[in-house]
């Protein structure tokens, strides 16, 4: 049973006020808030456990050991992995794609290799590769979308050639909402030769994610869109891949021996983690994770897809909306504009009302010039937003599309 109250409770900041309007808060996409079960273990590993991990001989330093460990074996279980080898904790999504990026086109590619990537890319999936481009001379190749928002995949077929190295994706479209068929494209991908990269940032907090189900080769995720702290986030990679690549920093953790001659590095996944890793925001990861999986991916996945869909046809009934993104297979993410609004207006005077919707690009430029405009408005739904705040959403929008 999906106790909607209960869950709220659980979220402190929902119960204040904005303005003198209580918070509605539709900018998921961007954070999502925390629960007291996460706070509070971050309190309690400052307060009673807070050693630096690894090497430490005294009590305190195993026992955050430990608690670090048993995260990263946490993350496993919750994606599947088949080993904590596979697990390197970083920084979030962004700093996930980068160290890909750099050490695969390092040790991987040369000029003239490609790597495909999508029309509706987030920045963090475009830009990595650009400067690899510019340092490397590798290519980037893009799948293009119809006018619904769905990759074309007879077109994505077609872009593989003899130098593809690598193909990297968005799970779910952070503007469009829309879910890509990643395991076809996978497997597509793989029917080539060719790795996947699979940029999770916006799927691991709304749906079940099965690494080894799809196949996917690589996987990034980041903390603080799953109801985890920030600067704390997740590469995923296969055990045979990531043995193939070269450490991304250098420093401590991350060697076995250092000389001035030579230096040897450490086994996975610790030859990417250079230096003292946030083994406090990995415990608040593991409670973030625990606490969504007590409640049921699957449970969360079908309460956001009705509310989804109830928001859409809502938000439908007002004049002059439009809609971006209209997949079949679609995430708890609308983007839209209302008339002739500008979205920062609309985001403005919405916000004087207490609801809190993000706008703007996206950091998803290159999707807007796609879709023929600046920027949307977006609203994106977590396991603890209600019907009763999209019906706030929708009379504040009309409120506000009356004014102009």
């Amino acid at each position: 049973m999906y106790d909607i109250h209960q869950i709220r409770a659980d979220f402190p900041i929902l119960g204040r006020t904005v303005y003198g309007k209580p918070l509605v808060y539709l900018d998921n996409g961007a954070t999502t808030q925390k629960p007291r079960q996460v706070v509070e273990a971050i309190t309690n590993e400052y307060y009673n456990t807070n050693a630096n991990v690894h090497r430490g001989v005294h009590f305190l330093s195993q026992q955050a050991t430990e608690l670090h460990e048993a995260s990263r074996e946490t993350v496993r279980r919750f994606i599947n992995a088949r080993s904590t080898n596979e697990i390197v904790f970083t920084r979030g999504t962004t700093e996930s794609i980068n160290l890909l990026a750099a050490t695969f086109c390092q040790s991987q590619m040369q000029a003239g290799d490609e790597v495909i990537i999508s029309t509706m890319e987030h920045h963090s999936n475009i830009v990595p590769w650009q400067l690899q481009a510019t340092q490397r001379g590798i290519v980037l190749r893009v799948i293009p979308m119809d006018d619904r928002g769905e990759l074309l995949l007879d077109e994505y077929e077609r872009l593989f050639t003899p130098k593809t190295k690598l193909v990297s994706i968005a799970h779910v479209s952070n503007v469009l909402g829309t879910v890509n068929p990643v395991k076809e494209m996978i497997a597509t991908a793989h029917a080539h030769g060719v790795p996947v990269l699979v940029d999770g940032a916006q799927s691991i907090p709304h749906m079940p994610v099965d690494v080894q189900a799809l196949d996917a080769d690589f996987y990034v995720f980041s903390g603080h869109k799953v109801y985890g702290p920030t600067g704390v986030g997740v590469l995923y990679g296969k055990e045979d891949w990531l043995d193939k690549l070269p450490p991304y920093q250098g420093g401590g953790e991350m060697i076995q021996h250092v000389s001035f001659e030579k230096t040897t590095f450490n086994e996975l996944p610790f030859k990417f983690e250079a230096g003292t890793p946030d083994y406090i925001g990995t415990t608040g990861l593991a409670k973030a994770l625990d606490y969504v999986s007590a409640l049921g991916m699957d449970t969360i996945a079908a309460y956001e897809h009705e509310l989804t869909r109830y928001a859409t046809r809502r938000l439908k009934e007002i004049p002059g909306m439009r809609i971006f993104g209209e997949s079949e297979q679609k995430g708890s993410v609308i983007s839209f504009l209302v008339g002739n609004i500008h979205h920062f207006d609309l985001g403005t005077l919405l916000d004087r009302l207490g609801i809190a919707v993000r706008t703007g690009h996206h950091c998803a430029q290159p999707l807007m010039t796609r879709l023929g405009i600046e920027g949307t408005v977006r609203a994106s739904f977590g396991l603890y937003n209600t019907k009763e705040e999209v019906d706030a959403l929708v009379a504040g929008i009309d409120r506000v599309r009356k004014m102009f």
